[in-house]
């Protein structure tokens, strides 16, 4: 059998691109990885290094033979760590973006618990409601709500995302409460300007899904911003529960259309892909997780008052 370190030797030489730099990273002597490298040939019985005075390359043998061994010695490094990792305390700075409102709301009130948790993890959040690169801009994690549009990034769902139509009910006493979803084309609507389609409106019926046109006379890149003017009777909203959910239950504002919801999104915890996900990253998304949860405590006591009837779902 061949051992670890026989295809470490090899795999360094490789990646070094010689007996002598490999040599030199191994911390040995280079008739010590030349002796390594032949063994490991008469063992195989081929050749697996083509050797010239001024370079040397990969036979086709060899080739096979290099790309096995980096499986195997990063399936061994990653095991490495997952054990080193679990008696290790977490630990350092962990980098976080997150959306302004679901930050301020819930986020900021969650971390309090999680520091007492772990106490030796130092939060950096940066919350704005802009697409950011995680990688370009040096985050270890970003908490992302809707459809995820990059697919280089790992997501784990934290939580639901659920999202409804509402007006204050001075609103809807001045110009009356839609029946159906045409009805808004003559309605004013408060606009979310970071939604792909600004001016368009996707909810779901007993025929499927249905969009309409809207408009209305306030555009804004932020969802408090938007609750704030319904609240004030400017318009119908479309806002996640976890804003509007307080609203509704004291009847300051009232969901509209129930038979024709708007569909589920999610709240996402999203990383770069990486052989190794950090204890620190690791633990604050099983934290994120188990704190919100399938049923988050925003959305207790609104199934009477945003439930569509039975048989029709968002989704």
């Amino acid at each position: 059998m061949i051992r670890l370190d026989a295809m470490e030797i090899f795999a360094e030489v490789v990646e070094a691109e010689g007996f002598s730099a490999a040599a030199r990273n191994l911390g040995v002597s280079k008739s010590a990885v030349s002796k390594q490298v032949a063994r490991l040939e008469d063992g195989l019985g081929v050749r697996l290094l083509n050797r010239t005075t001024r370079r040397l390359s990969l036979t086709e043998a060899g080739t096979t033979f290099y790309e096995a061994c980096r499986r195997v010695l990063d399936a061994a490094e990653a095991a490495e760590r997952a054990v080193s990792n679990l008696s290790a305390a977490p630990r350092g700075l962990l980098k976080l973006n997150a959306p302004m409102s679901f930050g301020f709301l819930h986020l900021a009130r969650a971390i309090p618990e999680f520091h007492a948790r772990f106490p030796q993890i130092t939060i950096d959040m940066a919350m704005n409601d802009r697409f950011v690169d995680l990688v370009e801009e040096g985050y270890d994690l970003a908490l992302r709500i809707g459809d995820l549009r990059d697919s280089s990034l790992v997501a784990r769902r934290v939580a639901p995302a659920r999202s409804v139509l509402c007006a204050s009910p001075d609103y809807l006493a001045r110009r009356g409460r839609p029946e159906r979803p045409e009805d808004l084309r003559d309605h004013d609507c408060l606009l979310y300007t970071h939604n792909a389609q600004v001016r368009e409106w996707t909810l779901h019926g007993p025929g499927g899904m249905q969009k309409v046109k809207v408009d209305g006379p306030l555009l804004a890149n932020n969802g408090d911003a938007l609750c704030g003017a319904a609240l004030g009777g400017l318009g119908i909203a479309r806002l996640p529960t976890f804003i509007v959910g307080q609203h509704l239950r004291n009847g300051h504002l009232q969901a509209l259309l129930p038979a024709f919801p708007v569909p589920e999104q999610g709240i996402h915890a999203v990383y770069p892909h990486s052989r190794n996900l950090s204890v620190k990253v690791r633990v604050f998304i099983d934290f994120l997780a188990d704190y919100f949860g399938p049923e988050p405590y925003w959305d207790e006591g609104l199934e009477a008052l945003v439930a569509p009837p039975a048989g029709i779902r968002g989704g």
